[in-house]
Parts: C-alpha cells; structure tokens; sequence
C-alpha cells in the first residue's frame, strides 16, 4: 500500500509539476499526515527536492509552504515536432523544467530521411552549445504532420502526404535505437492542444483545438486528456470541407480548411489577388499598413475557420476553443473573424464558448509530445527502497534549484 501512494505521489508531480504538500494530498486523497510521511522518505531518498515556496500566490497570513518537485536530476524527456517545413525539439527534465530547444527548417518537400539527419544534426548542435546530454531520457515524444490513427505506427495515407507510415516507424526506430528510450509519435496539432492545456497560464482542461500553420490540424481535450476518437481522428479539423469546389487538398479531396486557412494558402491567395508577398513576415508588414487585400484574405480565412468551428461546437459544446499558430499573432483578425462567426453559428441563446488565439508559440507540438510522456511515464523505478535510503550518499543540496524555461508546468 505503501509503494502505492508513492506512486500515486510522484505520478501527480509528474504530471503537474512542483506543488505544496497540501496540494499533493488533495490531489491523492492522503491525509496530510500519511502525506507528510511519503514526501519526507522520498526527499532523503531523493526522488524529491524543495524547489521553492508559495509565497509568491500565497493569500494571508502564515508561514509560506515548500514546493516539491521530482529531482530534476533523475531523468530527461524529450519532445520532438516534425512540422511540414521545420523540425522542434524540446528536451525537460523530471521537474518538467526545458533545459535545452531549438529547431531547424527544411523545405516542404523535403525527403525523410533528411528531415531525421536535420533533427538529429540539431539536437548535437543543441548538446554543444548547452552542455546538455541525453544519457537520462525516460521517454520520447513525437509528432508528425498528417492524421495519424490511434495505432502506433500506422499513419492514414492521404495521396500527396509529406509523411508515410514506414517514415514514421523508421522515425520510432532512429530514435529508439539512437537514445535507447522508449517512443511514442501522434499528430503534432493533437499534441499542441495537450500542450496548450498543460504549459498554458489558463487553468483550462477542456478545449477544443485547430492549429493554422503550414497544415491545419485539430485536437480536443477533455479533462485534461487528449480524446482520440475511434481511430485517433478527433479533432481533425483540417481536413473538414468548407467549399466542394475549393482547390485539390494535400489529402486528395478538395476544399479543405488547409486550401483555405493554412499559411501557404493565404499567402497564396494574397498573391492571387495583386498583394505580392512571400512569407509572413511580408503578411504582417501588409496588415500593418492596413493594406485591404491582406484583411480580406485573411478575415475569409478566419471566417471559413470559424464555419469548420462553429459546427464543431453546436456538436460539442465546448466551452473553450483555441487557435493557435504563428499567424495568429501576425494577423489577430483571423481570430477576431473566427470568433465572430463561431458566436453567429452558435445556438440561439446558448453560451458562446471563448475563443482565444493560442498562449504558447509555435513549438508546441514538441511540448505537447512531453506532455503526452509526462502523463505516460513511469518515475519511481530506478530510486532505493526505504530501507536501502540510509545507505544513499546525498547527490542534490537540499533547497532551491535553478529552473528555466517552464516554471511549475507552465511556460514562460
């Protein structure tokens, strides 16, 4: 019973991070005083460590509480996000602290294979730089463009995919056999919602997720879990119609929401209307000058996302739905339109759900991935039984710890 309260313990710190003791009993259904007894063997076994005090949130009077945290020393995870055109990696430790992330581009068309060398190439540069090595990696997370089913390794094959099933397999066994860690991959848009409820400063559980970048993807999350659906396509919002006679889809059929509401397809609709523009820092010089064709591109944009949404929420009912992608800082109004169309779809005198641009940038895929292998991941192997504590040599001085890149499970 014993074990299994630790258990119980260093599963809630993993998954949420550094918390008070009393935030840990509510969290396990311990009485404060078994609690007590758990946190102070797995400190002097040092599977815990003090990282700080809630002094900072803390209302009243009293003495501020510790903090506690998984030792940030006893294991390393690693996200990775294969976008279309750039790969992101992330890398935390235990305490779900980012110790190290970077990314490196690559062209849309780029061959697999390639795309494996870039990431691999970009996590040495990474180790150089940083002094931080990947000898302690617990876990490995990664996500990959295209709808991808819930069984591993089999990817649903659209005719112009960037990305096949074997490529995805042969990325779970580079990795695997590179790090020596178990992997596990599902679409990096489903990760960025899991993301945006983990690492975002909203306490948010549920939502409702589509993410415009160089694809368009979707997830939902529910209780704070991503929902996969009967082949892992919840949320695939992408590839939804929203014009029968639209342009021919990378999936094969033809007005998607991606034909419509990705970068490139705005950018290119841009173009097509007399705005020439190359990439989206030339988009945002365009909005900023009010220029008209860039707003209407991209209030039909947002519109056309919002139609997708819209529908989605009358079956959902969600109370929170999430844009996220670089444009949405870029150009606010394809939130702005997104949202105004979704209150106008929305159900006659229902509560129109919020609808926000995302809170973290553009890798949250990869912080998606680590958020999937924190709620996945086992900790406690690895630390001595509590009869074999004493014989430990203490290895972290007791106290606070320096902490970058996300504070308490939230990013920065």
């Amino acid at each position: 019973m014993r074990r299994t309260h630790e258990e119980r313990v260093l599963r809630v710190l993993r998954e949420q991070g550094a918390l008070s003791r009393g935030e840990i009993a509510r969290a396990v259904g311990l009485s404060r005083t078994t609690l007590s007894e758990i946190t102070g063997d797995l400190l002097q076994r040092g599977a815990l460590v003090v990282v700080d005090t809630d002094a900072a949130k803390r209302e009243g009077s009293g003495r501020p509480a510790e903090r506690l945290a998984l030792d940030p020393a006893s294991g390393q995870f690693m996200g990775v996000d294969f976008g279309h055109r750039r790969v992101q990696v992330a890398v935390a430790d235990a305490s779900h602290e980012i110790v190290v992330s970077g990314s490196e581009r690559y062209d849309d068309d780029t061959a697999w294979p390639i795309r494996l060398d870039a990431a691999f190439r970009l996590l040495d540069r990474l180790a150089a730089e940083s002094g931080v090595h990947y000898g302690a990696l617990q876990g490995i997370g990664i996500g990959v463009p295209g709808p991808y089913t819930a069984a591993p390794g089999v990817l649903l094959l659209a005719p112009h995919s960037s990305v096949a099933a074997s490529d995805t397999a042969s990325a779970q066994a580079e990795f695997a056999n590179r790090f020596g860690a178990p992997v596990i991959v599902d679409n990096n848009s489903r990760l960025a919602a899991l993301a945006e409820v983990t690492f975002g400063s909203s306490s948010v559980d549920d939502l409702l997720y589509v993410r415009l970048s160089d694809g368009v993807g979707g997830g939902l999350v529910v209780g704070g879990r991503l929902v996969a659906g009967s082949s892992g396509l919840a949320g695939e919002l992408g590839h939804v119609t929203v014009d029968p006679n639209g342009l021919e889809c990378r999936c094969g059929k033809r007005g998607c929401v991606e034909t419509v509401a990705s970068v490139p397809a705005i950018l290119a609709a841009c173009r097509d209307q007399g705005l020439l523009i190359d990439d989206l820092d030339d988009l945002g010089a365009a909005i900023e000058r009010s220029h008209p064709t860039a707003d209407r591109v991209v209030r039909e944009a947002g519109a056309a996302v919002g139609r997708v949404l819209g529908a989605a929420s009358m079956v959902l009912n969600p109370a929170n739905i999430v844009i996220g992608g670089e444009i949405t800082r870029i150009a606010p109004a394809v939130v702005q339109q997104a949202a105004a169309t979704v209150a106008f779809e929305n159900f006659p005198g229902a509560t129109t759900p919020v609808v926000r641009g995302a809170q973290l940038l553009d890798d949250d895929g990869a912080l998606g991935a680590l958020a999937a292998l924190f709620h996945s991941s086992p900790i406690l192997a690895g630390y001595p039984e509590a009869s074999d504590a004493a014989s430990r040599p203490a290895s972290i001085e007791r106290g606070t710890t320096t902490r970058r890149g996300v504070a308490h499970g939230r990013a920065q």
